[in-house]
C-alpha cells in the first residue's frame, strides 16, 4: 500500500470550522436540527453563480476550496465526493412539484440540480479540472468509500494529489420523515447532553468536510491515513475481535492505540456498540466523539476525520469532545470507528507523521 498523506482539511459544520483556531469557541443547540454556520459565500462563489446553487453545492465548493488552499494545490489529479442524499432540497421541490402540478408542466432545472454528483461536478468546473471525478452514493459509509478509492488511485500511480470529501445538506420533508419515524429524537435534547439523554433517536445536522490527500509528505501534512475498511453489518459481540483483526493487519495492537474518535450519536439503542469497546479492549485509551458537535448525517464521519487529523496536527484534544479523561503528549495512532443504527460499520487508522 502506498504512502497517503492528509496534507489539506476544510470544513463548513455547525460550529465555526471556517475561522482560524480549533474548537476555541463551540456553539451548542437547543433544537435537534443543527444547522451549519454559514461562511461569506461571495468570498469563494460569483454571487450570479451562488444563486443557482444548492445549499450542499456551495458548501463543498467553500470546504474544497479550503483544503486546496491549506495545501497549497489549486488543481488536484482527482475529485472524489461522498453524499448520502445529494442535493435534497433540489430533490423535495422536484418531487413536491411532480405531486403539486399532478405530473404535468414540469421544469427540469431542480431534477438537473438535485442528482448526487452536482457537488463534485460544480467544483470540477470552478476549478477546471478535467480529470477522475467520481460521486460514492453509499448511505453512511460514503465518505470511507472515497478514501478507498482514493487509496487504490495512489497504488495504481493514477494519481499524486486528490481531493476527497462528504457532503450531506438538510431536507425539511425528509427531515419530517425521520422524526416520525423516531430517528430524530422526539424530546429537544441539548447538543451538550446527547451522550447522556438515554433515549431513541439522535440528533440530526449537514455539513460539507474536504481533504486533500497525497502521495508525498509536506510540512502542511496533518497525518497519513493508514487504512480504511467498512463492514454493512457487524455483530456487538464480534466488533472487538474485528478491531483487533483490523489492527494486526496493518501491524498494530490495542495498546498501540493512542486516542479512540467514536461516532456516538445519542441514540440508546445503538451506542451500545460504542459502549462496547469504550468499556471492553479500549477503557484505557483516551475516547473523544464528535456528533454533539456536527450533528448525525450521512457523512458525518468525514467531521470525525477531520478532528482526528487537527488532533494529530496541534496535539490537543479540546475539553469538550472528551469521554473520558486519559491524556498523552502525541497521539501516534489514531483509531476512527462509526455505525449508523447497527449498519453500516467503518474503521480508519490514521498515523502522525
Amino acid at each position: 500500500m502506498k504512502n497517503c498523506y492528509i496534507n489539506g482539511l476544510g470544513c463548513v459544520s455547525a460550529q465555526k470550522t471556517t475561522e482560524s483556531g480549533f474548537l476555541d469557541d463551540i456553539v451548542f443547540y437547543d433544537t435537534n436540527i443543527l444547522p451549519v454556520i454559514n461562511p461569506n459565500y461571495k468570498e469563494y462563489i460569483p454571487p450570479a453563480a451562488a444563486r443557482r446553487m444548492a445549499k450542499g453545492v456551495k458548501m463543498g465548493v467553500v470546504a474544497s476550496s479550503l483544503a486546496l488552499k491549506d495545501a497549497h494545490v489549486e488543481v488536484p489529479d482527482a475529485i472524489i465526493t461522498g453524499t448520502g442524499m445529494g442535493c435534497l432540497q433540489d430533490s423535495e421541490k422536484f418531487v413536491s412539484a411532480i405531486i403539486d402540478n399532478d405530473e404535468e408542466f414540469l421544469t427540469p432545472t431542480s431534477f438537473i440540480q438535485s442528482t448526487h454528483n452536482t457537488v463534485g461536478a460544480q467544483i470540477a468546473l470552478g476549478l477546471q479540472c478535467k480529470a477522475y471525478n467520481f460521486t460514492y452514493v453509499h448511505s453512511t459509509i460514503s465518505f470511507e468509500s472515497c478514501l478507498i478509492d482514493a487509496q487504490m488511485k495512489f497504488n495504481e500511480d493514477e494519481a499524486s494529489t486528490i481531493l476527497v470529501g462528504g457532503v450531506d445538506e438538510h431536507g425539511k420533508h425528509t427531515n419530517d420523515l425521520h422524526h416520525l419515524i423516531g430517528h430524530i429524537k422526539n424530546e429537544e435534547v441539548g447538543s451538550a447532553d446527547l451522550i447522556h439523554s438515554n433515549t431513541d433517536g439522535s440528533i440530526f445536522g449537514e455539513g460539507a468536510i474536504f481533504c486533500t490527500l497525497s502521495d508525498e509528505q509536506t510540512e502542511h501534512s496533518y497525518a497519513k491515513l493508514v487504512d480504511v475498511e467498512i463492514y454493512s453489518q457487524l455483530n456487538e459481540e464480534n466488533l472487538e475481535s474485528r478491531i483487533k483483526t483490523f489492527l494486526e493487519v496493518n501491524k498494530l495492537s490495542v495498546d498501540d492505540i493512542d486516542l479512540v474518535v467514536l461516532g456516538n450519536n445519542g441514540d440508546v439503542t445503538f451506542d451500545s456498540y460504542y459502549k462496547t469497546i469504550e468499556e471492553g479492549i479500549f477503557k484505557d485509551t483516551q475516547q473523544v466523539y464528535y456528533k454533539h458537535l456536527s450533528g448525525e448525517f450521512n457523512t458525518a464521519s468525514a467531521f470525525g476525520f477531520w478532528l482526528a487529523s487537527k488532533i494529530i496536527k496541534e496535539k490537543e484534544i479540546p475539553t469538550l469532545v472528551k469521554i473520558n479523561d486519559k491524556p498523552k503528549k502525541t497521539y501516534k495512532n489514531v483509531l476512527l470507528y462509526n455505525q449508523y443504527r447497527g449498519e453500516n460499520h467503518s474503521l480508519v487508522v490514521l498515523q502522525s507523521c
